[in-house]
């Protein structure tokens, strides 16, 4: 190191030249210093592996006290407790153990090494030394810390070169600092709740936590206190059993680690992505597992651990293991119970039944993939399976009064059986009603009328009045009521319908034209 230090100002521009490429002796000229002083700090950048962003990232007073540490001669007795710094990294991560525990555990194998106050002094600074950017040693299984990096990564239309630009998600565990990476088409509530739900998968296992910055698809209000979460995401943190912490608006520190990893990232990802080309997302995301294993295998600085390492020891088991399946986002509807007891849900143009109580209410539908949920007053009424049959009715026997119970049995088949005892003329007229593109209770109600007419006009005349109005073209209910009531089921078919123009002097001939 140089004999005089530097402005850490200074030090901080070295860095950044170099990094963008600069040559040593243009960085010498430019900032006016030594070539040798330029030599040394870069020498010693390399040393800690530090990179370009972590550098930035520091304070003055953090790069002064990482140069001093490593400037003083350390006496025996310093470096053989510095010898057990990284067992006690590792173990402060558990929970229940403290500083404390650690000393006399020291203090017992060393009685005559350093005391509880110069003990936490000496980890304090060890701690500054191999990690300068972050000072919060987490518990296991205790945070997850969320959030979208600012830059993106695009995908090619191989058809047409269009340029998607993806989001790109990251997360880090607060203990292990064990990192997972995706790439996704927003920021949207069901794009940021698929991402994180990967990462449960990823990591096997489910934080007591989650930390997301203030994005709006987590938090509906933000608050330096008490933010609002999203329904939905509360919902997902309620699935897999584990709380929503936002950070503090105006409060950096609070996310420092996954700020930290994101700038990690755009060294270890974004840059030797950057001359690649990607025709889709999967490929893409395929690509960054692969540098994403690689960052978390690689050892931190200063310590002989990665992070994949401290994952699998000390975090891995402290997670909460996995539900059996996959949370399904859920979305909702606003509704009214008609009078034949069944609620429409726009989405499916589907109906659902709800018991016949409280026909004319209002209700919340609450729907994901796979069921429907019906509440009034935050009690739930029904639940169904989902179906997504336009205009269908998925209907429990049980949810309606006697008369509509019979309504509810009503269908295609039973109709067209029920005409075939009548006739084949009235079979032909309520299938064509039944193939009208109509809603099906409408079909239905047409069907059931026509065939009660039978018990007035008997099983012939409505047979033959069905035969008429097929030959009318004309489907519907009044046709047939019509031709009873007129009795144009009895009138002859094989009648001539046109009569000879009787002789009159009055006509004129053909020849009148010529």
């Amino acid at each position: 190191m140089a004999n005089k230090q530097i402005e850490m100002r200074k030090v901080k521009k070295i860095f950044k030249l170099y990094s963008a490429g600069v040559s040593k002796r243009r960085i010498s000229s430019q900032l006016g210093i030594s070539r040798n002083t330029v030599s040394k700090y870069i020498a010693f950048f390399q040393r800690y592996q530090l990179t370009s962003y972590e550098i930035e990232a520091m304070t003055q007073e953090e790069l002064h006290t990482l140069f001093n540490s490593t400037e003083k001669p350390k006496s025996e007795r310093l470096r053989t407790l510095e010898s057990y710094f990284p067992y006690f990294d590792k173990e402060l991560r558990k929970t229940g153990v403290t500083k404390e525990l650690l000393w006399q555990e020291y203090h017992k194998k060393h009685p005559d090494g350093y005391q509880l106050t110069q003990f936490r002094y000496w980890y304090g600074q060890w701690t500054k030394e191999v990690s300068p950017v972050m000072h919060f040693t987490h518990k296991a299984g205790d945070k997850l810390f969320l959030d979208f990096t600012g830059k993106k990564l695009p995908i090619v239309d191989r058809h047409t070169g269009e340029i998607q630009e993806l989001e790109v998600f990251v997360c880090v565990l607060g203990s292990s600092q064990y990192t997972y990476v995706e790439a996704c088409e927003s920021q949207k509530r069901e794009d940021f709740i698929h991402c994180v739900e990967n990462a449960f998968w990823f990591y096997k296992g489910v934080p007591e936590a989650l930390v997301p910055d203030n994005l709006k698809a987590a938090v509906t209000k933000a608050s330096r206190y008490e933010a609002r979460v999203n329904d939905t995401f509360a919902d997902f943190a309620e699935y897999y059993q584990t709380a929503v912490l936002p950070t503090r608006t105006y409060k950096p520190r609070d996310k420092a680690i996954v700020e930290n990893a994101v700038r990690i990232i755009y060294t270890r990802v974004f840059a030797p992505l950057r001359n690649q080309t990607f025709y889709d997302k999967p490929s893409l995301n395929k690509a960054i597992a692969f540098l994403l294993e690689q960052h978390n295998k690689m050892p931190f600085r200063g310590r002989e651990y990665s992070r994949y390492s401290l994952f699998m020891e000390i975090e891995k088991q402290a997670l909460k293991p996995l539900p059996a399946k996959r949370y399904e986002v859920k979305s909702s509807a606003n509704g009214t119970v008609h009078k034949n007891s069944h609620v429409y849900l726009s989405k499916d143009k589907h109906y659902y039944s709800v018991p016949y109580k409280h026909i004319g209410k209002r209700v919340r539908i609450i729907y994901c993939d796979s069921l429907v949920e019906i509440y009034h007053n935050q009690q739930r009424l029904a639940v169904h399976e989902r179906d997504k049959k336009k205009y269908g009715y998925t209907t429990t026997k049980e949810h309606m009064p006697s008369y509509h119970r019979f309504v509810s049995e009503w269908s295609s088949e039973k109709f067209i059986a029920w005409a075939g005892h009548i006739g084949e003329a009235c079979k032909a007229y309520i299938i064509k009603i039944l193939d009208k593109k109509q809603h099906p209770e409408q079909s239905y109600k047409s069907c059931l009328g026509i065939l009660h007419l039978a018990k007035k006009a008997g099983n012939e005349r409505l047979d033959n009045a069905c035969k008429r109005a097929l030959g009318y073209e004309a489907y519907n209910y009044n046709m047939i009521e019509r031709i009873l009531a007129n009795g144009w089921d009895k009138l002859d078919e094989d009648i001539e319908e046109h009569t000879d123009i009787p002789n009159h002097k009055n006509i004129r001939g053909g020849d009148y034209y010529k």
